[in-house]
């Protein structure tokens, strides 16, 4: 008869060991449920970020500018830079001057424009000349020339000369001997009297 007193109170510690180990076992259920959705969510940004990056940075890099080089370069031809790109970076593509090369008559830091013809001139060649086949005409181009060759044209002095020379560094190749209208102190009239005298 004493051995029952003591008997009755087991289950109820099973009871208490099973609801605790119950408790427990849905707790790191849960942890581990909030875990993997934490990290769900983390992943999916992580995986989302780098490809925009990706994306610019292979736009930044494909070259859509297309630029013929002739004249004093080692490789003469054509090639394809960035849109960005200067008159340095088609002399380096072309594989650099010869030692012929008259860097003081190019503007090695000049914009280059798409469909650009470059002519590196060599030391003592006449304006236009850079020791590839000339046009056959007399025409002064507007794209090559020189301060002195543009001096030559009628009522063209040295300002207008160097106007001329710097509209074309700051914008790039004339498109047209109409874009001359653009240049500052040269109109109609003066157009007139040396469109047929140039070309671009």
């Amino acid at each position: 008869m004493s051995d029952s007193p003591q008997a009755a109170p087991a289950p109820p510690r099973r009871l208490k060991l099973g609801v605790g180990a119950a408790i427990v076992l849905a707790l790191v259920v849960l942890s581990a449920a909030v875990g993997l959705g934490l990290l769900r969510g983390q992943s999916a940004p992580t995986e989302s970020v780098p490809m925009p990056t990706d994306a610019a940075s292979v736009g930044g890099t494909t070259g859509e500018l297309y630029v013929h080089v002739l004249g004093a370069v080692e490789s003469p031809g054509l090639y394809v830079l960035d849109l960005d790109a200067r008159l340095v970076d088609a002399v380096a593509a072309a594989g650099g001057t010869t030692a012929e090369a008259d860097l003081a008559a190019i503007n090695l830091a000049r914009v280059l424009s798409d469909g650009e013809q470059i002519i590196v001139p060599t030391i003592g060649a006449e304006a236009g000349d850079a020791g590839a086949v000339a046009p056959a005409d007399d025409l002064i181009d507007l794209n090559t020339a020189d301060q002195a060759a543009l001096e030559t044209l009628p009522r063209i002095g040295p300002a207008l000369a160097e106007r001329i020379i710097s509209w074309r560094e700051e914008n790039g190749r004339f498109q047209s001997v109409d874009d001359l209208l653009s240049v500052p102190g040269i109109g109609e009239k003066l157009l007139a009297g040396i469109r047929d005298g140039v070309r671009v």
